[in-house]
Protein backbone atom coordinates (compact mmCIF):
# COMPACT_ATOMS: atom_id res chain seq x y z
CA UNK A 1 0.00 0.00 0.00
CA UNK A 2 3.04 2.20 0.57
CA UNK A 3 3.41 4.69 -2.13
CA UNK A 4 5.78 3.58 -4.87
CA UNK A 5 7.47 7.51 -5.67
CA UNK A 6 11.38 7.49 -5.69
CA UNK A 7 13.07 10.88 -6.45
CA UNK A 8 15.15 11.29 -9.40
CA UNK A 9 18.27 12.01 -8.97
CA UNK A 10 19.75 14.53 -11.76
CA UNK A 11 23.72 14.15 -12.38
CA UNK A 12 26.07 16.74 -11.90
CA UNK A 13 27.75 17.84 -14.93
CA UNK A 14 30.74 19.99 -15.65
CA UNK A 15 30.25 23.14 -17.65
CA UNK A 16 32.65 24.40 -20.19
CA UNK A 17 32.10 27.95 -18.29
CA UNK A 18 33.89 26.30 -15.53
CA UNK A 19 37.11 26.17 -17.96
CA UNK A 20 37.08 29.28 -19.32
CA UNK A 21 39.90 32.19 -18.55
CA UNK A 22 37.61 34.76 -18.03
CA UNK A 23 33.78 34.80 -16.74
CA UNK A 24 31.40 33.47 -19.64
CA UNK A 25 28.28 36.18 -19.88
CA UNK A 26 24.81 34.74 -20.28
CA UNK A 27 21.68 36.52 -21.09
CA UNK A 28 19.80 35.15 -18.52
CA UNK A 29 21.00 33.27 -15.53
CA UNK A 30 18.04 31.69 -12.92
CA UNK A 31 18.60 30.64 -9.69
CA UNK A 32 16.40 27.36 -8.58
CA UNK A 33 15.34 25.06 -10.37
CA UNK A 34 11.87 24.52 -8.46
CA UNK A 35 7.98 25.45 -9.81
CA UNK A 36 8.92 29.43 -10.36
CA UNK A 37 12.35 28.46 -11.59
CA UNK A 38 11.91 25.50 -14.45
CA UNK A 39 8.61 27.83 -15.52
CA UNK A 40 10.47 30.74 -16.49
CA UNK A 41 13.45 28.88 -18.80
CA UNK A 42 10.41 27.33 -20.06
CA UNK A 43 8.69 30.32 -21.06
CA UNK A 44 11.94 32.16 -22.23
CA UNK A 45 12.49 29.35 -24.39
CA UNK A 46 9.38 29.56 -26.31
CA UNK A 47 9.97 33.61 -26.37
CA UNK A 48 13.48 32.35 -28.27
CA UNK A 49 15.57 33.22 -25.34
CA UNK A 50 18.42 31.04 -24.12
CA UNK A 51 19.02 30.48 -19.86
CA UNK A 52 21.15 28.66 -17.56
CA UNK A 53 19.64 27.35 -14.87
CA UNK A 54 21.33 26.82 -11.56
CA UNK A 55 20.16 24.61 -8.98
CA UNK A 56 21.75 23.07 -5.46
CA UNK A 57 20.17 20.35 -5.23
CA UNK A 58 20.43 17.27 -7.70
CA UNK A 59 16.31 16.25 -7.21
CA UNK A 60 13.09 17.34 -7.18
CA UNK A 61 10.65 18.35 -4.43
CA UNK A 62 10.78 15.76 -1.19
CA UNK A 63 7.27 14.89 0.10
CA UNK A 64 4.16 15.91 -1.75
CA UNK A 65 4.63 20.01 -0.58
CA UNK A 66 1.76 21.95 -3.15
CA UNK A 67 -0.63 19.56 -4.36
CA UNK A 68 -3.31 21.87 -5.76
CA UNK A 69 -2.94 22.51 -9.29
CA UNK A 70 -5.33 25.56 -10.82
CA UNK A 71 -6.62 25.75 -14.11
CA UNK A 72 -4.49 28.77 -15.09
CA UNK A 73 -1.62 27.22 -14.23
CA UNK A 74 -2.25 24.01 -16.06
CA UNK A 75 -3.10 26.12 -19.24
CA UNK A 76 0.52 28.12 -18.63
CA UNK A 77 1.86 24.26 -18.71
CA UNK A 78 0.32 23.31 -21.61
CA UNK A 79 1.95 26.39 -23.52
CA UNK A 80 5.12 25.15 -22.11
CA UNK A 81 4.57 21.16 -23.13
CA UNK A 82 4.27 19.82 -19.96
CA UNK A 83 0.13 20.05 -18.79
CA UNK A 84 -0.96 16.48 -20.23
CA UNK A 85 1.09 14.30 -18.16
CA UNK A 86 0.17 16.06 -15.14
CA UNK A 87 -3.60 16.02 -16.13
CA UNK A 88 -3.20 12.29 -16.66
CA UNK A 89 -1.50 11.10 -13.44
CA UNK A 90 -3.26 13.92 -11.24
CA UNK A 91 -6.88 13.62 -9.46
CA UNK A 92 -8.91 15.98 -11.57
CA UNK A 93 -11.90 17.76 -9.04
CA UNK A 94 -13.71 20.38 -9.10
CA UNK A 95 -16.50 20.21 -6.62
CA UNK A 96 -15.71 20.99 -2.56
CA UNK A 97 -18.16 20.54 0.39
CA UNK A 98 -17.45 22.73 3.84
CA UNK A 99 -18.80 20.98 6.93
CA UNK A 100 -19.34 22.50 10.42
CA UNK A 101 -18.78 19.94 12.77
CA UNK A 102 -20.75 16.83 11.69
CA UNK A 103 -23.38 19.03 9.40
CA UNK A 104 -22.34 20.10 5.55
CA UNK A 105 -23.42 23.47 5.48
CA UNK A 106 -22.85 24.00 1.57
CA UNK A 107 -21.01 22.96 -1.60
CA UNK A 108 -19.68 24.21 -4.30
CA UNK A 109 -18.52 23.77 -7.90
CA UNK A 110 -15.74 25.69 -9.08
CA UNK A 111 -16.20 25.11 -12.85
CA UNK A 112 -19.88 24.78 -13.66
CA UNK A 113 -19.43 26.27 -17.79
CA UNK A 114 -18.89 23.37 -19.74
CA UNK A 115 -16.49 23.13 -22.78
CA UNK A 116 -13.34 24.06 -21.23
CA UNK A 117 -9.90 21.65 -22.28
CA UNK A 118 -8.55 22.03 -19.32
CA UNK A 119 -10.34 21.36 -15.69
CA UNK A 120 -10.45 23.41 -12.47
CA UNK A 121 -8.00 21.70 -10.50
CA UNK A 122 -6.00 18.66 -10.07
CA UNK A 123 -4.34 17.64 -7.43
CA UNK A 124 -0.81 16.37 -7.93
CA UNK A 125 2.06 15.95 -5.55
CA UNK A 126 4.88 18.44 -6.11
CA UNK A 127 7.74 16.25 -7.04
CA UNK A 128 5.40 14.86 -9.87
CA UNK A 129 4.79 18.72 -11.01
CA UNK A 130 8.31 19.52 -10.90
CA UNK A 131 9.63 16.06 -12.46
CA UNK A 132 7.03 16.99 -15.44
CA UNK A 133 8.99 19.98 -16.11
CA UNK A 134 12.47 18.91 -15.83
CA UNK A 135 11.62 16.28 -18.17
CA UNK A 136 10.20 19.26 -20.85
CA UNK A 137 12.83 21.51 -20.01
CA UNK A 138 15.80 18.16 -21.03
CA UNK A 139 13.56 18.50 -24.59
CA UNK A 140 14.22 22.57 -24.84
CA UNK A 141 18.25 22.62 -26.06
CA UNK A 142 17.75 27.06 -25.12
CA UNK A 143 17.73 25.24 -21.56
CA UNK A 144 21.52 24.74 -19.77
CA UNK A 145 19.99 22.77 -16.77
CA UNK A 146 23.09 22.52 -13.68
CA UNK A 147 22.43 20.29 -10.83
CA UNK A 148 24.55 20.97 -7.71
CA UNK A 149 25.80 24.43 -8.76
CA UNK A 150 25.42 26.52 -5.82
CA UNK A 151 25.57 30.34 -6.11
CA UNK A 152 27.15 31.85 -3.21
CA UNK A 153 27.85 35.76 -4.17
CA UNK A 154 25.66 37.80 -6.23
CA UNK A 155 27.19 41.22 -7.24
CA UNK A 156 24.07 43.18 -8.43
CA UNK A 157 25.22 46.13 -11.11
CA UNK A 158 23.18 48.40 -12.97
CA UNK A 159 23.98 47.06 -16.64
CA UNK A 160 25.01 43.29 -15.54
CA UNK A 161 25.00 41.13 -12.52
CA UNK A 162 28.14 38.62 -11.66
CA UNK A 163 27.59 35.71 -9.80
CA UNK A 164 30.01 32.93 -8.10
CA UNK A 165 28.90 29.28 -8.16
CA UNK A 166 30.10 26.67 -5.84
CA UNK A 167 30.48 22.74 -7.50
CA UNK A 168 32.01 19.90 -5.86
CA UNK A 169 34.83 21.03 -8.47
CA UNK A 170 35.34 24.06 -6.97
CA UNK A 171 33.65 27.66 -7.41
CA UNK A 172 33.34 29.26 -11.17
CA UNK A 173 31.99 32.99 -12.23
CA UNK A 174 29.31 33.63 -14.55
CA UNK A 175 27.45 37.14 -15.14
CA UNK A 176 24.13 37.84 -16.98
CA UNK A 177 22.04 40.88 -18.07
CA UNK A 178 19.49 39.51 -15.87
CA UNK A 179 19.48 37.28 -12.91
CA UNK A 180 15.99 35.65 -11.95
CA UNK A 181 15.89 34.41 -8.38
CA UNK A 182 13.89 31.23 -7.11
CA UNK A 183 15.56 30.25 -4.39
CA UNK A 184 12.97 30.12 -1.63
CA UNK A 185 11.26 31.92 0.84
CA UNK A 186 14.30 32.48 3.30
CA UNK A 187 16.39 33.59 -0.16
CA UNK A 188 19.99 33.23 0.59
CA UNK A 189 20.48 35.63 -2.44
CA UNK A 190 17.77 38.17 -1.06
CA UNK A 191 18.90 38.14 2.39
CA UNK A 192 22.48 38.78 0.82
CA UNK A 193 21.57 41.88 -1.30
CA UNK A 194 20.02 43.68 2.15
CA UNK A 195 16.51 42.93 0.62
CA UNK A 196 13.82 42.41 2.88
CA UNK A 197 10.33 40.47 1.96
CA UNK A 198 7.68 41.99 4.57
CA UNK A 199 4.15 40.80 6.19
CA UNK A 200 2.90 38.80 9.30
CA UNK A 201 3.55 35.35 10.31
CA UNK A 202 0.53 33.46 11.63
CA UNK A 203 0.52 32.28 14.69
CA UNK A 204 -1.11 28.70 14.35
CA UNK A 205 0.42 25.52 13.65
CA UNK A 206 -0.91 23.18 10.96
CA UNK A 207 -0.31 19.54 10.79
CA UNK A 208 0.03 17.62 7.16
CA UNK A 209 -0.06 14.36 6.90
CA UNK A 210 0.45 12.57 3.36
CA UNK A 211 -1.18 8.85 4.04
CA UNK A 212 -1.32 6.16 1.56
CA UNK A 213 -4.81 4.03 1.56
CA UNK A 214 -7.75 2.42 -0.32
CA UNK A 215 -10.62 4.51 0.34
CA UNK A 216 -14.18 4.97 -1.78
CA UNK A 217 -14.35 8.87 -0.69
CA UNK A 218 -15.25 10.93 -3.82
CA UNK A 219 -12.05 13.14 -5.53
CA UNK A 220 -13.54 16.44 -4.03
CA UNK A 221 -12.01 19.33 -1.43
CA UNK A 222 -13.62 18.45 2.27
CA UNK A 223 -13.39 21.27 4.38
CA UNK A 224 -14.66 21.18 8.57
CA UNK A 225 -14.84 23.67 10.74
CA UNK A 226 -14.73 22.82 14.47
CA UNK A 227 -14.51 18.65 13.34
CA UNK A 228 -16.83 16.29 15.80
CA UNK A 229 -12.93 14.40 15.49
CA UNK A 230 -11.20 17.56 15.79
CA UNK A 231 -12.85 19.08 17.99
CA UNK A 232 -12.42 23.53 18.09
CA UNK A 233 -10.11 23.07 14.79
CA UNK A 234 -10.55 22.72 11.20
CA UNK A 235 -9.10 19.85 9.23
CA UNK A 236 -9.10 19.60 5.46
CA UNK A 237 -8.90 16.30 3.15
CA UNK A 238 -7.91 15.87 -0.22
CA UNK A 239 -7.37 13.19 -2.55
CA UNK A 240 -3.89 12.93 -4.29
CA UNK A 241 -2.14 10.32 -7.52
CA UNK A 242 -1.44 6.90 -6.12
CA UNK A 243 -3.77 6.89 -3.61
CA UNK A 244 -2.18 9.26 -1.30
CA UNK A 245 -4.73 11.66 0.67
CA UNK A 246 -3.73 14.45 1.82
CA UNK A 247 -5.12 15.45 5.50
CA UNK A 248 -4.09 18.96 7.02
CA UNK A 249 -4.94 19.58 10.68
CA UNK A 250 -4.85 22.95 12.20
CA UNK A 251 -2.91 22.45 15.93
CA UNK A 252 -3.07 25.69 17.54
CA UNK A 253 0.30 27.78 18.14
CA UNK A 254 1.24 25.72 20.94
CA UNK A 255 1.70 22.62 19.71
CA UNK A 256 4.97 21.15 19.61
CA UNK A 257 6.05 20.78 15.92
CA UNK A 258 8.71 17.71 16.30
CA UNK A 259 6.32 15.58 18.80
CA UNK A 260 3.18 16.13 16.59
CA UNK A 261 5.01 14.63 13.12
CA UNK A 262 5.57 11.56 15.45
CA UNK A 263 3.56 8.59 13.97
CA UNK A 264 2.31 7.65 17.82
CA UNK A 265 1.01 11.09 18.06
CA UNK A 266 -0.62 11.58 14.20
CA UNK A 267 -1.87 8.17 14.16
CA UNK A 268 -4.70 9.06 17.12
CA UNK A 269 -5.93 12.19 15.05
CA UNK A 270 -6.39 10.11 11.64
CA UNK A 271 -7.79 7.02 13.73
CA UNK A 272 -10.40 9.37 14.85
CA UNK A 273 -10.94 10.74 11.78
CA UNK A 274 -11.21 7.35 9.96
CA UNK A 275 -12.06 4.98 12.16
CA UNK A 276 -9.69 2.32 13.46
CA UNK A 277 -10.50 0.12 11.39
CA UNK A 278 -9.33 1.92 7.72
CA UNK A 279 -5.95 0.56 6.86
CA UNK A 280 -2.97 3.04 5.63
CA UNK A 281 0.45 4.23 5.73
CA UNK A 282 2.24 7.37 6.76
CA UNK A 283 4.23 9.06 3.62
CA UNK A 284 4.91 11.93 4.18
CA UNK A 285 4.61 14.19 7.72
CA UNK A 286 5.33 18.09 8.28
CA UNK A 287 4.23 20.78 10.56
CA UNK A 288 4.23 24.15 9.79
CA UNK A 289 3.14 27.93 10.33
CA UNK A 290 3.13 30.31 7.54
CA UNK A 291 3.59 33.85 6.49
CA UNK A 292 1.69 36.24 4.09
CA UNK A 293 4.52 38.96 2.78
CA UNK A 294 6.32 40.11 -0.07
CA UNK A 295 8.96 42.34 -1.28
CA UNK A 296 7.92 46.05 -2.02
CA UNK A 297 9.96 45.57 -5.14
CA UNK A 298 10.46 42.61 -6.95
CA UNK A 299 13.27 44.07 -9.20
CA UNK A 300 16.69 45.35 -7.90
CA UNK A 301 18.52 46.71 -10.31
CA UNK A 302 19.02 43.41 -12.73
CA UNK A 303 18.19 41.25 -10.15
CA UNK A 304 14.11 39.98 -10.22
CA UNK A 305 12.55 38.06 -7.73
CA UNK A 306 10.54 35.13 -8.23
CA UNK A 307 8.01 32.87 -6.54
CA UNK A 308 8.23 32.34 -2.43
CA UNK A 309 11.49 34.81 -2.54
CA UNK A 310 9.23 37.45 -4.14
CA UNK A 311 5.70 36.52 -2.31
CA UNK A 312 4.15 34.31 -0.05
CA UNK A 313 0.86 32.73 1.31
CA UNK A 314 -1.02 30.56 3.23
CA UNK A 315 -1.57 27.67 1.25
CA UNK A 316 -5.14 27.46 2.08
CA UNK A 317 -6.32 28.91 -1.52
CA UNK A 318 -3.76 27.59 -2.96
CA UNK A 319 -2.60 30.23 -4.14
CA UNK A 320 1.42 29.99 -3.93
CA UNK A 321 2.65 27.87 -6.56
CA UNK A 322 -0.29 28.83 -9.02
CA UNK A 323 0.37 32.68 -8.23
CA UNK A 324 4.79 32.22 -9.30
CA UNK A 325 3.56 30.79 -12.63
CA UNK A 326 0.98 33.57 -12.92
CA UNK A 327 4.15 36.08 -12.23
CA UNK A 328 6.76 33.98 -14.28
CA UNK A 329 4.30 34.08 -17.26
CA UNK A 330 3.64 38.20 -16.91
CA UNK A 331 7.87 38.43 -16.56
CA UNK A 332 9.41 36.31 -18.92
CA UNK A 333 7.41 37.81 -22.40
CA UNK A 334 8.48 41.18 -21.54
CA UNK A 335 11.98 39.87 -20.92
CA UNK A 336 12.21 38.66 -24.09
CA UNK A 337 10.51 42.10 -25.72
CA UNK A 338 13.28 44.09 -24.09
CA UNK A 339 16.65 41.80 -24.86
CA UNK A 340 15.41 41.10 -28.35
CA UNK A 341 15.19 45.26 -28.75
CA UNK A 342 11.46 45.25 -29.69
CA UNK A 343 10.47 47.38 -26.35
CA UNK A 344 12.34 49.63 -23.88
CA UNK A 345 14.01 48.57 -20.39
CA UNK A 346 10.64 50.11 -18.90
CA UNK A 347 8.27 47.66 -19.85
CA UNK A 348 10.25 45.64 -17.18
CA UNK A 349 8.21 47.95 -14.64
CA UNK A 350 5.11 47.14 -15.28
CA UNK A 351 6.11 43.46 -14.16
CA UNK A 352 6.29 44.90 -10.89
CA UNK A 353 2.57 47.37 -11.08
CA UNK A 354 1.18 44.10 -12.56
CA UNK A 355 2.03 41.45 -9.92
CA UNK A 356 2.49 43.47 -7.18
CA UNK A 357 -1.31 43.69 -7.86
CA UNK A 358 -1.41 39.97 -8.13
CA UNK A 359 0.58 39.35 -4.71
CA UNK A 360 -1.43 41.80 -2.90
CA UNK A 361 -4.79 40.40 -3.70
CA UNK A 362 -3.41 36.45 -3.12
CA UNK A 363 -1.85 37.86 0.29
CA UNK A 364 -5.78 40.08 1.14
CA UNK A 365 -7.09 36.02 0.44
CA UNK A 366 -5.08 33.83 2.42
CA UNK A 367 -4.83 36.58 5.53
CA UNK A 368 -8.46 36.52 4.95
CA UNK A 369 -9.34 32.74 4.68
CA UNK A 370 -6.72 32.40 7.85
CA UNK A 371 -8.72 34.96 10.27
CA UNK A 372 -11.96 33.49 9.76
CA UNK A 373 -10.53 30.25 10.34
CA UNK A 374 -8.86 30.71 13.40
CA UNK A 375 -10.48 33.55 14.98
CA UNK A 376 -8.32 35.34 17.71
CA UNK A 377 -10.88 36.04 20.17
CA UNK A 378 -14.08 35.40 21.55
CA UNK A 379 -16.09 37.86 19.16
CA UNK A 380 -14.62 36.81 16.08
CA UNK A 381 -15.77 33.27 17.18
CA UNK A 382 -18.84 34.59 17.57
CA UNK A 383 -18.89 35.78 13.98
CA UNK A 384 -17.73 33.16 12.16
CA UNK A 385 -19.81 30.11 13.94
CA UNK A 386 -22.99 32.60 13.58
CA UNK A 387 -21.78 33.03 9.61
CA UNK A 388 -21.57 29.09 9.73
CA UNK A 389 -24.52 28.69 11.42
CA UNK A 390 -26.82 30.86 8.63
CA UNK A 391 -24.97 29.42 5.94
CA UNK A 392 -26.90 25.98 5.98
CA UNK A 393 -29.79 27.63 5.13
CA UNK A 394 -28.92 31.06 3.55
CA UNK A 395 -26.94 31.59 0.34
CA UNK A 396 -26.19 35.08 1.10
CA UNK A 397 -23.49 33.79 3.80
CA UNK A 398 -22.13 31.20 2.28
CA UNK A 399 -20.32 34.09 0.27
CA UNK A 400 -18.75 34.87 3.86
CA UNK A 401 -17.65 31.62 4.61
CA UNK A 402 -13.71 31.61 4.01
CA UNK A 403 -11.97 27.97 3.84
CA UNK A 404 -9.23 29.42 1.02
CA UNK A 405 -10.58 31.03 -1.51
CA UNK A 406 -9.15 29.27 -4.58
CA UNK A 407 -6.71 30.36 -6.83
CA UNK A 408 -7.83 32.03 -9.82
CA UNK A 409 -6.05 34.42 -12.47
CA UNK A 410 -5.53 38.02 -11.87
CA UNK A 411 -7.09 40.68 -13.90
CA UNK A 412 -4.83 43.55 -14.96
CA UNK A 413 -7.03 46.65 -14.81
CA UNK A 414 -4.79 49.37 -14.15
CA UNK A 415 -1.72 48.26 -15.97
CA UNK A 416 -0.44 51.41 -18.61
CA UNK A 417 -0.11 48.76 -21.50
CA UNK A 418 -4.22 48.28 -21.50
CA UNK A 419 -5.95 50.18 -24.18
CA UNK A 420 -8.77 51.53 -22.85
CA UNK A 421 -12.39 50.34 -24.13
CA UNK A 422 -13.97 52.99 -26.72
CA UNK A 423 -17.21 50.49 -27.58
CA UNK A 424 -19.53 48.68 -25.87
CA UNK A 425 -18.36 45.23 -24.40
CA UNK A 426 -19.73 42.90 -21.85
CA UNK A 427 -17.00 43.59 -19.17
CA UNK A 428 -16.02 39.73 -18.54
CA UNK A 429 -13.43 39.84 -20.95
CA UNK A 430 -12.29 43.29 -20.44
CA UNK A 431 -8.69 44.57 -21.50
CA UNK A 432 -6.41 42.58 -18.34
CA UNK A 433 -8.01 39.60 -17.96
CA UNK A 434 -7.09 36.52 -18.60
CA UNK A 435 -8.40 34.63 -21.88
CA UNK A 436 -11.11 31.99 -21.34
CA UNK A 437 -10.83 29.13 -23.81
CA UNK A 438 -13.51 28.14 -25.82
CA UNK A 439 -13.81 25.02 -28.33
CA UNK A 440 -13.06 25.74 -31.78
CA UNK A 441 -12.62 23.79 -35.51
CA UNK A 442 -9.38 24.35 -37.45
CA UNK A 443 -8.96 23.83 -41.15
CA UNK A 444 -9.75 20.28 -42.65
CA UNK A 445 -12.51 20.14 -39.53
CA UNK A 446 -9.89 19.53 -36.51
CA UNK A 447 -11.04 20.06 -33.15
CA UNK A 448 -9.04 22.72 -31.47
CA UNK A 449 -9.12 25.24 -28.34
CA UNK A 450 -8.36 28.63 -28.60
CA UNK A 451 -5.60 28.76 -26.11
CA UNK A 452 -3.82 26.18 -27.90
CA UNK A 453 -3.55 28.58 -30.92
CA UNK A 454 -2.38 31.91 -28.17
CA UNK A 455 0.52 33.08 -26.35
CA UNK A 456 4.32 33.33 -27.07
CA UNK A 457 3.31 36.14 -29.81
CA UNK A 458 0.76 39.11 -29.57
CA UNK A 459 -2.11 37.75 -31.76
CA UNK A 460 -5.32 39.17 -33.12
CA UNK A 461 -8.64 37.49 -32.94
CA UNK A 462 -10.77 39.07 -35.96
CA UNK A 463 -14.30 37.69 -36.10
CA UNK A 464 -16.59 37.54 -39.04
CA UNK A 465 -16.29 39.00 -42.43
CA UNK A 466 -13.71 42.18 -43.38
CA UNK A 467 -13.73 43.92 -46.72
CA UNK A 468 -10.90 43.39 -48.69
CA UNK A 469 -9.32 46.57 -48.83
CA UNK A 470 -9.26 46.23 -44.68
CA UNK A 471 -7.80 43.02 -45.02
CA UNK A 472 -5.18 45.02 -46.93
CA UNK A 473 -4.72 47.87 -44.75
CA UNK A 474 -4.31 45.29 -41.68
CA UNK A 475 -1.72 43.18 -43.55
CA UNK A 476 0.23 46.48 -43.94
CA UNK A 477 -0.07 47.40 -40.29
CA UNK A 478 0.89 43.99 -39.48
CA UNK A 479 4.16 44.01 -41.82
CA UNK A 480 4.98 47.62 -40.09
CA UNK A 481 5.32 45.47 -36.94
CA UNK A 482 7.23 42.96 -38.26
CA UNK A 483 9.98 45.37 -39.49
CA UNK A 484 10.06 46.61 -35.76
CA UNK A 485 10.81 42.79 -34.69
CA UNK A 486 7.51 42.26 -33.91
CA UNK A 487 5.71 38.95 -34.68
CA UNK A 488 1.83 39.46 -34.70
CA UNK A 489 -0.11 36.52 -35.26
CA UNK A 490 -3.81 37.59 -36.92
CA UNK A 491 -6.32 34.75 -36.36
CA UNK A 492 -9.72 35.14 -38.16
CA UNK A 493 -12.78 33.89 -36.23
CA UNK A 494 -15.14 32.24 -38.73
CA UNK A 495 -18.70 32.42 -37.18
CA UNK A 496 -21.25 29.05 -36.89
CA UNK A 497 -21.85 27.83 -40.24
CA UNK A 498 -18.46 28.33 -41.79
CA UNK A 499 -15.77 26.25 -41.77
CA UNK A 500 -12.17 27.27 -41.73
CA UNK A 501 -9.83 27.48 -44.87
CA UNK A 502 -6.21 27.88 -43.80
CA UNK A 503 -4.13 27.93 -40.69
CA UNK A 504 -5.25 31.55 -39.48
CA UNK A 505 -8.70 30.73 -39.53
CA UNK A 506 -10.74 29.23 -37.05
CA UNK A 507 -14.22 28.45 -36.66
CA UNK A 508 -16.40 29.26 -33.66
CA UNK A 509 -18.93 25.96 -34.61
CA UNK A 510 -20.69 26.20 -31.74
CA UNK A 511 -20.68 30.01 -31.24
CA UNK A 512 -19.30 29.60 -27.55
CA UNK A 513 -16.18 31.56 -28.41
CA UNK A 514 -18.36 34.68 -29.39
CA UNK A 515 -20.57 34.28 -26.71
CA UNK A 516 -17.43 34.68 -24.31
CA UNK A 517 -15.85 37.14 -25.63
CA UNK A 518 -18.94 39.12 -26.66
CA UNK A 519 -17.93 38.98 -30.63
CA UNK A 520 -20.31 40.51 -32.75
CA UNK A 521 -19.70 40.68 -36.55
CA UNK A 522 -16.06 43.25 -36.96
CA UNK A 523 -15.25 42.73 -33.28
CA UNK A 524 -10.93 42.57 -32.74
CA UNK A 525 -9.17 41.28 -29.39
CA UNK A 526 -5.67 42.33 -29.31
CA UNK A 527 -3.94 39.34 -27.02
CA UNK A 528 -0.89 39.39 -25.12
CA UNK A 529 2.01 36.93 -25.25
CA UNK A 530 0.51 35.65 -21.98
CA UNK A 531 -2.89 35.23 -22.87
CA UNK A 532 -4.32 38.26 -21.65
CA UNK A 533 -6.39 40.80 -23.66
CA UNK A 534 -4.40 44.11 -23.84
CA UNK A 535 -6.99 45.45 -26.48
CA UNK A 536 -10.60 45.33 -28.05
CA UNK A 537 -12.57 47.09 -30.66
CA UNK A 538 -15.71 46.68 -32.49
CA UNK A 539 -14.07 47.79 -35.46
CA UNK A 540 -11.32 47.77 -37.75
CA UNK A 541 -8.60 50.28 -37.06
CA UNK A 542 -5.03 49.25 -38.79
CA UNK A 543 -3.86 52.58 -36.75
CA UNK A 544 -5.15 51.65 -33.78
CA UNK A 545 -3.65 48.14 -33.78
CA UNK A 546 -0.36 49.36 -33.90
CA UNK A 547 -0.93 51.66 -31.17
CA UNK A 548 -2.01 49.00 -28.73
CA UNK A 549 1.22 46.85 -29.69
CA UNK A 550 3.57 49.84 -28.96
CA UNK A 551 1.18 50.43 -26.09
CA UNK A 552 1.59 47.09 -24.71
CA UNK A 553 5.04 46.92 -25.61
CA UNK A 554 5.25 49.71 -23.10
CA UNK A 555 6.88 52.37 -25.86
CA UNK A 556 4.20 54.89 -23.88
CA UNK A 557 6.29 54.68 -20.86
CA UNK A 558 9.42 55.15 -22.27
CA UNK A 559 8.13 58.41 -24.26
CA UNK A 560 6.55 60.00 -20.93
CA UNK A 561 10.06 59.25 -19.34
CA UNK A 562 12.02 61.04 -22.05
CA UNK A 563 9.47 63.99 -21.74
Amino acid sequence: MASTYTNPEYPYRRSPDQDAAEPVHHRVIIVGGGPAGLAAAMDLALQGIDSVVLDDNNTVSVGSRAICIAKRTLEICDRYGCARPMIDKGVIWKHGRVYFGEEQIYEFDLLPEQHHKIPAFINLQQYYFEEYMVDRCLEMPQIDLRWLHKVTEVTAGTDRTDIVVDTQEGPYRLSCDYLLVADGANSPIRESLGLESKGQIFEDRFLIADIVMEADFPAERRFWFDAPFHPNQSTLLHKQADNVWRIDFQLGWDADPEEEKKIENIRPRVEAMLGKEQKWELEWASVYTFRCRKMDSFIHRRVIFMGDAAHQVSPFGARGANGALQSVENLCWKLAAILQGRAPASLLATHDTERQHGARENILHSTRATDFMTPKNAATRLFRDTVLDLARDYPFARSLVNSGRLSTPCTYDDTPLNTPDQADFAERMRPGSPCLDAPVVGAGGQQEWLLERLGNRFTLLLYGEFAASARQQLEAALASLEGEGNHIGALWVLPPGQQAGDDNEIADSQGILAQRYDLRQGAIYLIRPDQHVCARWRTLDPDAVVRAVHRALGQNLAEEQAA
